[in-house]
């Protein structure tokens, strides 16, 4: 059962944001609408991944709360908009857990998390067909998700439709394939033909991601987040000397990065 303290919670919390929105209530919130409310959607949900990155309950439990706080006001504009109302949200989650979930909620059975994957996109496709929509599912697929995200979204949507490789290994070859012809490419000059088979590199290898089970996305973020570390790192050091990086010969730039990267 739910938690008595949590339905209290929310619901004070509710009444908060329609305060917040109401006539003489806060000037910077009755402002907003939709559109406005995008960056801040986007950045909060970029927090809360970096919370989770962080290992901080604490940071987390703050972050899903901001994050939350974005989901209530665009449902309390639709509200005044007279379009849907929160409770319209909670109920319409509510059935689609519960039609995507039969071997919980309904009598199928399921042998492993893999059959409760293929079940959940077999439903998702009945959906679509049963409301008219694009028997691919790519009108789906978002315009605003960061190019990499959407990237392996589009590559996981192609997989449904029976464009994939065997394993991660077929995938592996490919990208020696790619990667070929984009040294062809910059040997020829670079240009537009580089560009366009460097996407091509970086296409592939976000079905390399999927392959193996992880997010392009957050694992370059993890990546971009150790190399940040490392030259800080490296520049701490230098400046310990009384020196910069860009000073340095490259022996020794590279001594200091070995050092940092020992240190993760």
């Amino acid at each position: 059962m739910p938690d008595p303290r949590a339905l209290e919670a929310l619901g004070r919390l509710l009444d908060i944001v329609a305060r917040l929105r109401a006539p003489g209530g806060c000037p910077w919130d009755r402002a907003q609408t939709w559109e406005t409310l995008r960056p801040f959607l986007l950045e909060e949900a970029y927090e809360v991944l970096d919370a989770i990155a962080g290992g901080d309950p604490a940071a987390l439990c703050e972050e899903l709360g901001d994050l939350l706080l974005q989901v209530l006001l665009q449902a309390e504009i639709a509200a005044e908009g007279g379009y849907f109302t929160i409770a319209d949200v909670a109920a319409g989650l509510e059935t689609k857990l519960v039609r995507r979930h039969p071997h919980v909620f309904g009598d199928a059975r399921v042998l492993d998390a893999a059959d409760v994957v293929r079940n959940w996109h077999r439903i998702k496709a009945e959906e679509r067909r049963a409301g008219g929509e694009d028997a691919s599912g790519l009108d789906r697929l978002p315009a605003t998700l960061p190019a990499l995200a959407r990237a392996q979204e589009a590559s996981e949507k192609a997989a449904h439709l029976g464009y994939d490789w065997p394993d991660v290994q077929a995938v592996l070859d490919k990208l020696g394939e790619e990667i070929g012809e984009l040294k062809a490419a910059v040997a020829a000059g670079g240009g537009p033909s580089a560009a366009r088979e460097l996407g091509d590199v970086l296409l592939t290898l976000t079905s390399v991601a999927r392959h193996l089970g992880v997010s392009a996305e957050l694992v370059l973020r993890d990546a971009t987040a150790r190399l940040v570390a490392r030259l800080r790192r490296c520049a701490s050091v230098a400046a310990e000397r009384g020196q910069t990086l860009a000073a340095l010969d490259a022996t020794e730039r590279e001594r200091l990065w070995q050092l940092a990267k020992a240190a993760d």
